[in-house]
């Protein structure tokens, strides 16, 4: 198996056009023909990690953040990113992050968190813009009919029959499936197309999720609940809002910027984190915001990967690091 059947079974999970454009997610050591002895899956890659994956004979380590996020300019190992890189390169270690890609997943981190707080009846929170795309080609009508069932079988959501064309409206992470169809079927040699991104959002992608309880639960006792749920030392939280909680947002890592849409959502509490001093004050006491840890909040992502590819790779190492990299320690 070659690192390239890894990451293709990632991107059906996650795939990378989703990643925010700040981001830098994919494989960012490494070659995608290499054979894979083993993966290791882990929030950050440090250098523990890269000497954990040489231990467990793992050739391939999957993270959730990258390791890589500026550019490297130098490689002298004078700072911890540099020494990760230059250890995974000595090594023979390829290393792929996924981050926001599986951010804006609808079965990535935040459903996650919602399986292990049971919420039900989720959403996303803040849905994507433009992750739909429309292709407009001319098809002659005696291929209409071929082309158009290809192309629904690689994914197109609606093909609308105009005149002497068709216009495919399909999720962008497709793009390459289309053209190549395209260019397989259409009795031209040389076809002619043109690519359009839809303003509008698609429902199951985007960042953060937002579910309900069963039942309300008193607030005192939610509070207790995710402690003990998202395994946290510590909850830092906005003034009580004295009434059940309900609804519930969440959002793993850094979530200040969706304060606003949570309580556009009616959300009866927000969990999150790294929130400063003052955005506590705009929960305004319409929900209760809950800062649990940036770490806390993405820490059952692993289990989520591992879990996913070994069912879908049910004859292979797929490891969970036993390394520790919250680099936050409370007393």
């Amino acid at each position: 198996m070659k690192i390239k059947d890894i990451t293709n079974a990632l991107e059906e999970l996650a795939p990378l056009s989703y990643a925010e454009d700040f981001d830098n997610v994919g494989l960012l050591v490494g070659q995608f023909d290499t054979e894979v002895t083993g993966v290791l899956v882990t929030l950050d890659t440090l250098e523990a990690v890269v000497e954990e994956a040489i231990d467990k004979k793992c050739n391939l380590i999957l993270s959730f953040h990258p390791i890589i996020f500026s550019g490297l300019k130098k490689l002298n190992g004078k700072n911890y990113v540099e020494r990760v890189v230059i250890k995974a390169v000595q090594h023979n270690i390829a290393i792929y992050a996924i981050h926001t890609a599986l951010d804006n997943s609808f079965s990535g981190v935040n459903a996650k968190i919602c399986d292990v707080l049971g919420l039900k009846n989720r959403s996303i929170l803040i849905p994507q813009n433009e992750t739909l795309k429309q292709l407009t080609i001319d098809v002659p009508n005696e291929a209409k009919e071929r082309v158009s069932k290809a192309l629904i079988a690689v994914g197109a959501s609606n093909i609308e029959n105009r005149d002497a064309r068709l216009v495919i409206t399909f999720e962008k992470h497709l793009e390459k499936n289309m053209t190549n169809t395209l260019i397989a079927l259409h009795p031209s040699e040389q076809i002619h197309y043109e690519i359009t991104a839809l303003s509008k959002s698609q429902e199951r992608v985007g960042m953060g999720m937002i579910g309900e309880f069963k039942e309300a639960m008193p607030e005192k006792e939610f509070l207790t609940f995710v402690k003990t749920s998202m395994q946290t030392d510590c909850i830092r939280h906005s003034k009580k809002i004295g009434k059940s909680i309900k609804k519930v947002a969440v959002l793993g890592g850094s979530g200040s910027f969706a304060i606003e849409k949570a309580k556009n959502a009616g959300a009866d509490a927000f969990v999150s984190s790294d929130f400063k001093y003052h955005e506590f004050y705009k929960a305004e006491n319409q929900l209760l915001i809950l800062d649990i840890g940036h770490y806390e909040s993405e820490q059952f992502t692993k289990n989520l990967l591992v879990d996913y590819l070994t069912k879908k790779f049910t004859n292979f190492a797929v490891i969970l690091s036993d390394t520790h990299t919250n680099p936050i320690y409370y007393l």
